[in-house]
């Protein structure tokens, strides 16, 4: 989705030095909804069924928004109202999910807070007022469980840009990249490595997940289901596919790119050039910096300007040989050169949270933690793994567990990880700070998705100002389904 620098709207990046956390943190107030505003909506999205063409061999037949993919750019302005018409042409009940947005609990997007669905063959208007601004994203938010065709598995992914007040712009383009893929079959794989975050495993959390794994294999269970996938895609093409991003030397390029994936962390190089992250989820961090490689869990967000100053043809794509061989990946070409694009695997590399925060710096006290330890039991519901947060497993019968929180009060959740996976955690209507990372204090990172590394300890902290029910939750299909869900009642 190339995009001019006039038409862009532009992320803040000085911004990162003056936003408090209180500000961060607390974002915009959400009373219940009002009535609804008669007239034309400012945007229309058709959930329906189509086809997607990521290569002349490769189509697939999925559910989209608008009869493409990725979903139209929807683009507002930070504190102006808007209106959305949503229209569900499909025989099955929707959710239209405004990820990083503080909205109300009956716009969201989620069941489980309450919010109506939009009705098969039916249709509904939602007002709400955008905001935080920066870099968010609508999706589909649906239990799939076994069904492969449902949730995030399909095509109902669509990036969203919401216009800061300030914008002070210092690029000459910018790029809107959603990252996908198609064709999910299950197997018995084993669980994808964590090894690219940074931070030691802590000793009692990994002698507890490797027990609990040996007893289980010891009784002879197996490994739970996994998915993989046929095809890989940018913006709903394969690598080699459609128009390459075009450049000239000298330029500075800001991407802005999404992982609409429903259960892959993503990885992404490009051969030659450095990028700068100014934002993680949209918001501005307090201390940009340069890597060679972007990790991007689960339907994380990540803005980075690269200066294109290594004239040539290209692969921006994913470090996997078979991922980015069956298609993730687009090219780069600078102007006046030409030929198949070129590819040069970057040296290793960690990714670690604890770059981008405030140096030396740690988070306010909150008025209380919350203690969550995950652990897994091993394909203990029809050959799919079971999540439990405290020992209990979500469940969608009873709409439980919920833990009630007090309006205006500061919370730590203290995010214990018992299992060797990553977990991309996830929590509606908030905009939470990163508060330590397995062990390190941090302050001034804040974010809406952030990943759980393997054996590891998180804290996140939020302040509880959005009335209602929010929903967390693993952004991995399969770990939300199947047990890693809580919600919070804030009162």
């Amino acid at each position: 989705m190339p995009i001019n620098r006039r038409d862009l709207l532009k992320i803040t990046v000085g911004a990162a030095a003056t936003a408090s956390a209180g500000d961060m943190v607390a974002g915009c107030d959400t009373s219940p909804s009002a009535p609804l505003p008669e007239g034309k909506a400012d945007y229309t999205l058709r959930i329906g069924s189509g086809l997607v063409e990521l290569a002349p061999d490769a189509i697939f037949s999925t559910t989209t928004y608008n009869g493409q993919f990725p979903g139209p750019l929807l683009r507002f302005a930070e504190d102006r109202p808007a209106v959305v018409d949503v229209h569900n042409d499909t025989d099955v009940p929707e959710q239209v999910h405004w990820h990083g947005q503080q909205v109300p609990a009956d716009v969201d997007g989620s069941a489980e807070e309450g919010t109506p669905f939009v009705p098969a063959h039916g249709m509904r208007r939602v007002s709400f007022t955008p905001g935080p601004a920066g870099f968010r994203f609508y999706h589909s938010h649906l239990i799939a469980g076994s069904d492969l065709a449902k949730g995030q598995y399909g095509g109902l992914v669509g990036p969203v840009y919401i216009e800061p007040k300030l914008n002070p712009g210092a690029y000459d383009q910018g790029v809107f990249l959603v990252l996908k893929e198609f064709a999910p079959t299950f197997s018995r794989a084993g669980d994808m490595a964590a090894d690219f975050l940074a931070g030691a495993p802590d000793p009692e959390l990994k002698e507890r997940g490797e027990k609990a794994m040996a007893d289980s294999l010891g009784r002879g269970m197996p490994r739970g289901y996994e998915v993989g996938y046929g095809a890989f895609s940018v913006n709903g093409r394969k690598l080699g596919q459609g128009e390459p991003i075009k450049v000239r030397a000298g330029q500075r390029m800001l991407l802005h790119v999404l992982n609409g994936s429903a259960t892959e962390i993503r990885s992404l190089a490009l051969p030659g050039h450095v990028f700068r992250v100014v934002a993680l989820d949209g918001n501005p961090v307090p201390a940009p910096a340069r890597v060679p490689v972007l990790w991007i869990g689960t339907a994380e967000r990540v803005s980075a300007v690269v200066e294109m100053n290594r004239p040539g043809v290209w692969v921006l794509g994913d470090l996997a040989d078979s991922d980015r061989g069956a298609g993730m990946g687009i090219a780069v070409e600078y102007a006046g050169r030409t030929g198949p694009p070129q590819w040069t695997a970057p040296g290793p590399f960690t990714w670690d949270y604890r770059t981008f925060a405030r140096a030396g710096a740690a988070a306010a006290a909150p008025d209380q933690t919350i203690d969550l330890l995950v652990e897994k039991r091993n394909a203990a519901v029809g050959g799919f793994n079971a999540w439990t947060l405290n020992g209990q497993s979500y469940s969608t019968a009873l709409n439980q567990p919920v833990i009630p929180v007090q309006r205006g009060k500061r919370y730590r959740l203290r995010l214990r990880n018992a299992t060797d996976d990553v977990h991309p955690v996830h929590l509606h209507r908030h905009t939470v700070e990163v508060a330590a990372v397995a062990g390190t204090p941090t302050a001034g990172l804040f974010k809406d998705v952030v990943m759980l590394g393997g054996y590891q300890k998180l804290d996140l902290d939020f302040v509880a100002d959005q009335p209602g029910l929010s929903l967390l939750h693993c952004h991995q299909q399969l770990h939300m389904d199947y047990g890693f869900m809580t919600l919070f009642n804030c009162t």
